[in-house]
């Protein structure tokens, strides 16, 4: 076959089709690619694309944008595996049409070309039927016609141009097909609002711990103060043996509940529940009460790891590590030391084994009713490994949606994205100055990592309290709040301790809780309602009201003559709904100054903005418009943008 012409630099495409892009349903995929030819014939090109399952491709006609670059794009309907591919090839009767309307315009002789553009559509009629064939063969009766004047006109009419466009000549076609693939999920996958707690603390009794009974009984706060995802850390039976106490001690005190990532004991390993918390039928009953009343998903943490007394240890010793001395390996960042905690050896050369136990315990979690998996530091198992648990319990389970506990290096955290995981831990809870947050939002929107991966804006973990939030006034938590909740259109909150705004670290230089929920049964007010609860209903309300908050990659920062202020501008795809968001990174002092306006995206008109914080109404206008904003009342303005 004598292609003639060239399609590359195709985007988007990960690893030449080795990995798919992610979208959810609703979405648009762009596609654009370099397409050229070898002479002055004129090319066309279109942008194909199905279902996995479906047998014909739908076609979308791809547009030169301006040095050779192609751009098209197609919407994704449904949850399911899309392929598309691009075909170009060089069309004489589109070379021929526009030749033709040049040489007629220099007063040429036009006989013969008509004959050609005879045979050329007769070749094209060839290919036909049905309507289509129809129209073609109507039209090539007015081009035929004895009058060559008429003929001419006709050529040069609306009637042919659009015959020209809509049925081209396709021979000697280029395919670039490399098994390019979108795999398409639900809406919460790209936008969701996280809520942690501990139900061991959920309790209202400070005479006993907490239950999942009690969990079901804050449901109403979580949805008032308008968050879509509970999760708990693991619910199963805590190791008994090196039971971590109090502040990480070596050794528990005799009632302390231990680290609740130190799974396993007597009692049951990743498929058992933690007694004290109730049983599998209170647990099933928390999920469904979530989502039929709230729409509210409770989702599992699913750490693989060990206490030392978990099943699995006598079950499978091949599984584990064990020194020479015949003692198991705990697990170990030098120089921490996690004496409770027994890594699994994902080289035993029982692997598949291994792999098949573990991919069971998904599916059971599933099968009770669990729709998202918060994975417990996924870097530190075979990127294969968490590839074939995803696709696996995708293939059965499509809702389901696991988010990558990975506060690692990029690559790695690239990586764990590729191999399917539908959203990501992310650095900005070290991202601490305007600079720094403009930079990483561009990193992630405008390179290959705004289609592979979801990010999670997490202010603080129970891992994490963020040296920037130890000693930190509430304007600093209300500040970092709005930047995770409007930067990123999925974000999370260890959210009790947030709204209490603990800011007391740990005397060891890390960053860490000084009195650590994690070895502790903590009681909390939960009637309690502060600025911090009025910040995450007000700030949610905007999300959900609001579509340009409910994805991260459509955002413009603008310019800003005060470098302690960040400005932004989010919008839907469609561009019918515009946030614009003005944040004081200051959080002891009122900052002013002039934001500048994007007049690509708002046009030169004068436009409203409303205040979704205040409501408070301003008419801006011009290039600039000043801000002054003071963080003992609000650190930011989060404004919709409305056109006269």
């Amino acid at each position: 076959m004598q292609n003639r012409s060239v399609i590359d630099n195709v985007k988007p495409q990960i690893n030449r089709g080795r990995f798919m892009i992610q979208r959810v349903v609703g979405e648009s995929v762009n596609v654009s690619a370099d397409i050229f030819g070898d002479s002055h014939d004129y090319l066309r090109a279109v942008l194909e694309y199905k279902t996995s399952k479906a047998r014909k491709w739908t076609s979308v006609e791809m547009l030169e944008a301006g040095n050779d670059v192609w751009t098209a794009s197609f919407k994704v309907t449904e949850q399911a595996i899309y392929q598309y591919r691009i075909v170009s090839w060089v069309d004489h009767l589109l070379t021929w049409y526009r030749g033709f309307k040049k040489k007629q315009a220099d007063g040429q002789e036009m006989g013969v070309e008509l004959k050609i553009g005879a045979n050329l559509l007769n070749q094209v009629a060839a290919k036909l039927k049905g309507a289509g064939l129809k129209e073609l063969n109507a039209a090539i009766k007015e081009f035929g016609q004895k009058d060559e004047a008429k003929a001419v006109a006709f050529v040069l009419g609306p009637v042919f141009g659009k015959v020209i466009n809509d049925y081209p000549l396709r021979r000697h076609e280029t395919t670039y097909d490399h098994n390019l693939r979108v795999k398409v999920g639900r809406l919460r996958e790209r936008f969701s609002s996280w809520y942690e707690l501990f139900p061991r603390s959920a309790s209202p009794d400070v005479s006993r711990s907490g239950t999942f009974k009690d969990v079901a009984a804050l449901l109403p706060r979580i949805d008032e103060l308008g968050f879509d995802v509970l999760y708990m850390p693991p619910v199963h039976p805590v190791g008994r043996k090196n039971r971590k106490g109090r502040n990480n001690a070596t050794n528990a005190m005799e009632g302390e509940p231990g680290s609740p990532w130190a799974i396993g004991s007597s009692e049951g390993g990743h498929k058992a529940i933690l007694p004290e918390l109730g049983n599998i039928s209170d647990y099933k009953a928390l999920i469904k009460k979530a989502k039929k009343e709230y729409d509210i998903d409770v989702a599992l943490d699913l750490a693989f790891q060990c206490a030392p007394d978990h099943p699995y240890v006598k079950e499978h010793p091949s599984w584990f590590t064990w020194r020479p001395d015949g003692t198991i390996m705990y697990a170990e960042n030098p120089p921490k030391k996690y004496q409770d905690i027994v890594p699994i050896n994902f080289e035993t050369e029982d692997h598949k084994a291994l792999w098949k136990e573990l991919l069971s315990v998904v599916l059971y979690w599933c099968k009770a009713g669990v729709t998202i998996f918060r994975v417990d530091n996924p870097h530190t198992k075979p990127y294969r490994f968490w590839e074939f648990i995803i696709e696996e319990t995708n293939k059965e389970y499509p809702d389901i949606i696991f988010l990558a506990e990975a506060f690692t290096r990029p690559a790695i955290m690239g990586e764990l994205a590729k191999r399917g995981f539908q959203q990501s831990y992310t650095y900005f809870t070290w991202r601490t100055t305007p600079k720094e947050m403009k930079e990483y939002l561009i990193e992630l929107t405008t390179t290959e990592l705004a289609d592979i991966m979801q990010p999670n804006f997490w202010p603080n973990t129970p891992d994490i309290l963020a040296f920037e939030m130890m000693g930190a006034n509430s304007n600093q938590f209300v500040k970092r709040l709005l930047l995770a909740a409007t930067l990123s259109s999925s974000y999370g909150l260890y959210g009790p301790s947030y709204e209490l705004t603990e800011n007391r670290g740990n005397t060891n230089g890390k960053e860490e809780y000084y009195d650590s929920e994690k070895y502790m049964v903590r009681h909390y007010d939960w009637s309690y309602r502060n600025r911090i609860t009025d910040a995450y209903t007000l700030i949610n309300r905007a999300r959900k009201n609001n579509p340009a908050l409910q994805q991260t990659n459509n955002i413009r920062f603008t310019s800003c003559d005060n470098g302690n202020l960040l400005s932004y501008v989010k919008w839907d795809d469609a561009k019918t709904n515009f946030i614009w968001t003005i944040v004081n990174f200051d959080q002891h002092s009122r900052q002013g100054g002039h934001v500048g306006v994007p007049h690509d995206l708002l046009g030169h008109n004068g436009f409203r903005v409303t205040d979704l914080l205040t409501g408070k109404q301003y008419w801006w206008g011009g290039d600039a418009n000043y801000v002054d904003i003071d963080p003992g009342q609000w650190p930011a303005h989060v404004f919709l943008v409305e056109f006269a």
